[in-house]
C-alpha cells in the first residue's frame, strides 16, 4: 500500500524530533537548561500589531527573529557569529532596524532590512522557519526555530554617513523620520534627527554627560531626551525638543535633580499613543520609590498616579490611551495591573507568582508578558490564558524554588534569595554566593540556568540584594556612593554570617561568584575579606578600577564619577579604596577569572593588570579569555564557561 507523501514527511519529521529529544534528554539537567530554546517577549509594530520581533537562541546563538502573526511565519533576521539582540520595528512594521557591532564591543551602526526579507539581491532569500536576555558577563542564561537566515552583514546602514558609536537610544517615526542617539569618547552624547529627503542627519543635541533618546511623539513633532547635564548619572532629567527646519526649540523641561541635596530621578516611559497628544508618561522618585506620572508637555500640568502598592511601580500606555498597564515590583517578585485613567480604578491582572520580565498591552486589550520563577523556566503568556510564543524543541528542566531570607545589616534589612538542593538535608552545605551585576539591578524570583546548575551539583545558592540594588526604594539604591564596593560587601558579609550561623553554609566551602559588577565584588571581597571565602569566580569583572575608568565606554565613566565622586585624578584615594587591585597582596583564596577581550564595560587591559599582579605574587589563579564582549550570546560558550568554573571548584575545594 502506498503511503501519501504528506504522511512520509510527517513520519520523518517525527523521527527527527524523537532523535533530537533523545540526545537532549541524555544530557545533564544543568546543560539542558542552557541548551533549551528560549524566546523573548515579542515587540510589535504600533500600527501593524501582527508584525513582531523577538530574540531567540534556537540555533545556539541569540539572534533576532521576525514573526508575521497573521501568516504564522517566522524567520531569522540576523546571523552573526557572536549574536545580535538589539533591534526594533518602524511603526508601520515595514522595516527592521538592528544594531551591528564588532564581536560584542557594542560600538557600531544601525542597519535595516525589510520585514519581509532581504532588501538586496545578494542578501539571501530570508525564507520561512519553524515555529531576547540580561545576563551578567557569562553568569546569565542561555531562546528559537531557525529559518532561511538573511546574510545580516549585507544589510545597508540605516543612516549612511553617521559614524560608528555606542548606542544611546533610538526612536522611529511614522513619516520615515528617526532620532538616533550616539555616544563616543570624543563627543560625549549626540542625538541626530534623520528626515526623509534630507541629505544628512541633523544634530539636535550634544553634551559631555550621558544622555539618551527618550521617545518620539505619535506625530513626530516632539522629541524627548533623558539627560544628566547636572552631572549625576544616576538621576536623569527630561527635555522635550521641537525641530522646525534646522531650528531646534526646547518645548519643556522636567528636572527633579538639579539643585537638590538629594537628587531624584526621572525617566521617559513614552508619549501618549494618539495623534496630537502631547502627554508623556514619566517615572519619578518623589516619594522614595519609582512611580508613574502623566506630564502634559504643552501646559506643564502633572498628574501623579498614586497607588496603594509597596515597592516600585512602572507603567506603559494601553494603545487607546484610556488606561495604563502597571508593573509592580516588590520583594523580588512582580505583578501586573490595569489602571483606568478616567475613574482611577485599579484591577489586578492574573499572573503566576514569580517575576514578569516585560509586558505589553495589545490593541484588543489583552496583555502579553514574559514570566518565570526560580523553579519554572520562562514562557511568553497572555492574560487570555494562552501561551503567546512557544520555544521549539525540548524544554528546560525545572529547578528548585527560592526561599526568602531577611538579615539585619549595617545599613538596614538585607533581602537574600536562597536555593538549596532538594535532597541535601539541612546542612551545613557548600554554598555559592552568586552576586548580581549592575550595581543598579536586583536578583528576583526568576529562572536562571547558572544558579540552578550549582544547585544540581549539591551547592546551596545565595543571592544578595545588597545596598545599591534596585527594587527596595531610592535610599537603598542611592546608598552606594563614595565607599563603592565596600558598602555592598558589608551586606554580603551580614548574609554570610547568617548562612553560617543558621547551619546552612559550611564556612570552609564558601564560593564568592558573580559577573560584571558581581565579578568586581568577588575580587574586592576576596581581597578585603580573605578569611571569609574558600574560592572566587569572577566573570568580566572590574579588577583595576583606575584603568577600567580610563578604558571603559563614556556612559560608564559618567556613572563612575557619580558613584565615586569624581575622576581617579580628582579622588584618587576613593578609587584606591574601592579597587580590587589594591588588595591583591592579601588574597588567600584561589580565583578563577573569565573575560571577554572586546568588552567595553569591563575592558581587558585592567583585567590583565590584575592577573599580572596575581602572577607576580604567586597567587593561585586561572584566567580564561574569550572572543566576545561583556559576556557571550553563544550558548556553547556559556556552557563551556560554566564547565570551567565547575572544574575549578572541584579541583580547589577541599
Amino acid at each position: 500500500m502506498m503511503v501519501p507523501m504528506t504522511s512520509q514527511r510527517s513520519e520523518t519529521t517525527q523521527q527527527q524530533e524523537e532523535a533530537v529529544h533523545a540526545v537532549f534528554d541524555a544530557l545533564p539537567a544543568w546543560e539542558r537548561r542552557f541548551r533549551a530554546a528560549r524566546v523573548s517577549l515579542p515587540e510589535w509594530a504600533e500600527d501593524a500589531p501582527d508584525r513582531s520581533l523577538f530574540v531567540s537562541n534556537a540555533t545556539g546563538t541569540y539572534e533576532i527573529y521576525a514573526w508575521d502573526r497573521a501568516q504564522g511565519a517566522q524567520r531569522r533576521v540576523t546571523d552573526r557569529p557572536n549574536g545580535t539582540t538589539e533591534a526594533t520595528l518602524t511603526p508601520d512594521g515595514e522595516w527592521i532596524w538592528w544594531f551591528d557591532d564588532t564581536d560584542g564591543d557594542e560600538f557600531g551602526v544601525w542597519r535595516r532590512q525589510p520585514f519581509t526579507g532581504a532588501e538586496s539581491s545578494d542578501g539571501g532569500d530570508g525564507g520561512d522557519g519553524g515555529d531576547r536576555g540580561h545576563g551578567d558577563g557569562g553568569h546569565g542564561d542561555g531562546g528559537h526555530g531557525d529559518g532561511g537566515a538573511h546574510a545580516a552583514q549585507s544589510d545597508p546602514e540605516a543612516v549612511p554617513g553617521l559614524a560608528p558609536s555606542y548606542p544611546a537610544g533610538l526612536a522611529l517615526g511614522r513619516r520615515g523620520e528617526a532620532v538616533v542617539g550616539r555616544s563616543t569618547d570624543e563627543d560625549g552624547t549626540t542625538l541626530h534627527l534623520v528626515r526623509p529627503g534630507s541629505a544628512e542627519p541633523l544634530e539636535i543635541y550634544r553634551h559631555r554627560e550621558s544622555a539618551g533618546v527618550g521617545d518620539l511623539s505619535h506625530d513626530g513633532a516632539l522629541i524627548a531626551v533623558d539627560h544628566t547635564e547636572h552631572g549625576d548619572a544616576m538621576h536623569s532629567a527630561l527635555r522635550v525638543l521641537r525641530v522646525e527646519g534646522d531650528a531646534i526649540h526646547t518645548v519643556a523641561e522636567l528636572d527633579d535633580a538639579t539643585g537638590r541635596e538629594e537628587p531624584l530621578g526621572l525617566s521617559c516611559l513614552g508619549f501618549a499613543p494618539l495623534p496630537g497628544d502631547n502627554r508623556m508618561l514619566v517615572a519619578h522618585q518623589r516619594r522614595g520609590r519609582w512611580e508613574p506620572l502623566i506630564w502634559d508637555t504643552a501646559t506643564g500640568a502633572e498628574q501623579e498616579i498614586v497607588l496603594d502598592l509597596p515597592g516600585d511601580v512602572t507603567a506603559e500606555w494601553y494603545p487607546d490611551a484610556t488606561a495604563l498597564l502597571i508593573e509592580h515590583s516588590f520583594r523580588a517578585r512582580s505583578e501586573l495591573y490595569r489602571y483606568e485613567l478616567a475613574s482611577g480604578e485599579l484591577s489586578r491582572l492574573e499572573t503566576p507568582t514569580g517575576t514578569v520580565s516585560g509586558a505589553s498591552a495589545r490593541p484588543d486589550g489583552s496583555v502579553e508578558f514574559l514570566w518565570s520563577s526560580a523553579e519554572q523556566p520562562p514562557v511568553v503568556r497572555s492574560t487570555t490564558g494562552a501561551v503567546v510564543l512557544a520555544a521549539p524543541g525540548p524544554q528546560a528542566p525545572a529547578s528548585v524554588p527560592v526561599e526568602d531570607v531577611w538579615v539585619d545589616g549595617p545599613g538596614g534589612t538585607v533581602h537574600a534569595l536562597v536555593q538549596r538542593p532538594a535532597d541535601a538535608g539541612e546542612g551545613p552545605l557548600p554554598c555559592v554566593f552568586e552576586i548580581h551585576g549592575g550595581p543598579t539591578w536586583h536578583d528576583s524570583d526568576s529562572f536562571a540556568a547558572g544558579p540552578a546548575a550549582w544547585v544540581d551539583h549539591g551547592f546551596a545558592v545565595i543571592r544578595v540584594n545588597y545596598r545599591g540594588s534596585t527594587g527596595y526604594g531610592r535610599a537603598w539604591t542611592d546608598a552606594l556612593r563614595h565607599r563603592v564596593g565596600l558598602i555592598e560587601l558589608e551586606d554580603i558579609a551580614a548574609v554570610r554570617e547568617w548562612a553560617v550561623g543558621s547551619g546552612l553554609a559550611d564556612p570552609k566551602r564558601l564560593v564568592l561568584a558573580g559577573g560584571s559588577w558581581g565579578g568586581y565584588l568577588t575580587l574586592l571581597g576576596l581581597g578585603t575579606q580573605p578569611d571569609a571565602w574558600a574560592l572566587g569566580l569572577a566573570a568580566v569583572p572590574v579588577a583595576d578600577y583606575v584603568t577600567a575608568y580610563h578604558d571603559e565606554m563614556e556612559a560608564l565613566k559618567a556613572m563612575d564619577r557619580t558613584l565615586v565622586g569624581g575622576t581617579p585624578e580628582e579622588v584618587p584615594d576613593r578609587y584606591a579604596a574601592s579597587s580590587p587591585l589594591s588588595y591583591v597582596e592579601g588574597l588567600g583564596a584561589p580565583v578563577y577569572i573569565s573575560a571577554g577581550v572586546n568588552d567595553p564595560r569591563c575592558p581587558i587591559r585592567q583585567i590583565d593588570n590584575y592577573v599580572a599582579e596575581l602572577e607576580r605574587l604567586g597567587k593561585v589563579h586561572e584566567i580564561y579569555r574569550y572572543d566576545a564582549g561583556h559576556g557571550s550570546l553563544v550558548v556553547e560558550e556559556r556552557i563551556k564557561q560554566l564547565r570551567l568554573e565547575l572544574d575549578f571548584v572541584k579541583r580547589h575545594m577541599s
